[in-house]
Parts: structure tokens; C-alpha cells; sequence
């Protein structure tokens, strides 16, 4: 069993690197792996808030910059979160980091860790990718929300809660187009691929680790799900 988690870079590295929260998602991986041992994990991590401090440094200095420049910076900022959570996982994962996922061998361990890829989509996109690579059901985007909400609640107070959203309304409200940086759910150039091969995801709050360790056994969970 393959399970597929989008890990946002606010989780991992909201300013700085989150050694607290490593360790205990850390002890959590580590708590499934020895439960079932056909259990394999696969984590796409994002940039987090090194991303965001050399994307805005980048386009401040350059007065706007260019996207494809900013998203580079982004994706070196996935590689070195990427690169810790490889290194805290041990013994678990003996394969370097993947950085592009269409060009991965056999997955021959317990875990597996992949980053950014190439400019014009997030690592949410990469995730869709090896899920499909990989044949997972799902795909897990943790991040600092809890659901997928009808608009931004931080801007609209009537925005509501949703438990589960069809791919054609989910991209209604992320839309099509991808900026670096850009503040969705769930990357909209992910969405479109996860509903044409027929993706589930689940998106929840990637620090609340009881919920997930409910969703990782199949058990009530608060989130939402795509699909």
C-alpha cells in the first residue's frame, strides 16, 4: 500500500525549519511503518517560508521579476526540506530525493521523498504525478488548513466549510492558472490532471497528526475530500 502526502512547506518550514513538529511527524511515520509492513509512504514536500522570503526578496530587487526565475527559487527551497525530512527519516528511506517524477526507478524501500520539480506548477503537481507513477488511490495534502472552504475565509467571513467537492466545482473556485507562490488548496495545474486520470484527494491540516493518524486508518477525520 502506497500512500501519497503532499507535505506544504508551511508545515515543514513555516519561517524555519519546524524541528518539533519533524520529530513528531517523524515518531508518527515511524508508528505506521512498524504497524503494517506493506505500508510505503511517499512525500512531496513544498518550500514553505524559505520559499516565500527569496521569491519576495527575488522580485523586489528585480522590480517584479520573471515567473519561471521565481519559481526556480521555489523548487530549490522544496529540495532542502526535502533533503531534511530524507535525512530524519533514517533508515527508512535509502533513495535520494526525487526531483523529477517522471523519471523515477523502482521504489525499493519504506519511503521515498521527492521536491519541486521544473517552473509553471507547484509540488502538489509532482505528487499527482507519483501517485499516478505509483498507482495510489489518493493523494493527502496537509497544509495549515483544515478544509477547502467556499471562497478565502481570511477575506470573505461568509465563506463555509466543505466536507467533499467534485473536481468541476474544486476548480471553479481554485481556477486554472498557476503563479509562483500562489495561495490555492490545491495547485489548480494538479487539479487538472488528478480529475483527468480520476484522483481523489484529501485535503486537512497537516499539524493536527491525531487526525491524521484517523485518516491514515481509514477512520473519521476532519477534512475535505476531492473527487
Amino acid at each position: 500500500m502506497v500512500t501519497v502526502i503532499s507535505l506544504g512547506g508551511s508545515i515543514v518550514a513555516p519561517e524555519t525549519a519546524d524541528a518539533e513538529f519533524l520529530a513528531s511527524f517523524v515518531a508518527l511515520v515511524r508508528e505506521q511503518l512498524e504497524a503494517d509492513e506493506k505500508r510505503r509512504f511517499i512525500f512531496v514536500v513544498g518550500g514553505g517560508g524559505p520559499a516565500r522570503a527569496w521569491q519576495k526578496a527575488y522580485r523586489e530587487v528585480s522590480g517584479g521579476g520573471k515567473d519561471d526565475q521565481a519559481d526556480w527559487i521555489g523548487i530549490m527551497a522544496t529540495r532542502l526540506n526535502a533533503q531534511l525530512l530524507k535525512a530524519v527519516m533514517g533508515e527508512w528511506c535509502t533513495q535520494d530525493v526525487v526531483i523529477d517524477p517522471t523519471h523515477v526507478g523502482p521504489f525499493v524501500g519504506r519511503v521515498l521523498v521527492a521536491a519541486g520539480w521544473k517552473p509553471g506548477f507547484s509540488t502538489d503537481y509532482d505528487a499527482v504525478l507519483l501517485a499516478e507513477r505509483f498507482q495510489a488511490d489518493r493523494v493527502l495534502n496537509l497544509s495549515n488548513i483544515a478544509k477547502v472552504h467556499t471562497d478565502d475565509p481570511r477575506t470573505n467571513p461568509d465563506a463555509r466549510p466543505i466536507d467533499s467537492i467534485s473536481w468541476a466545482d474544486f476548480r471553479a473556485i481554485v481556477g486554472d492558472d498557476w503563479s509562483p507562490g500562489k495561495n490555492v488548496p490545491f495547485d489548480p495545474i494538479a487539479s487538472r490532471h488528478a480529475a483527468k486520470i480520476g484522483l481523489k484527494v484529501v485535503c486537512a491540516a497537516g499539524r493536527d497528526l491525531d487526525n491524521l493518524r484517523r485518516l491514515l486508518r481509514g477512520e473519521a477525520f476532519i477534512g475535505t475530500e476531492i473527487g
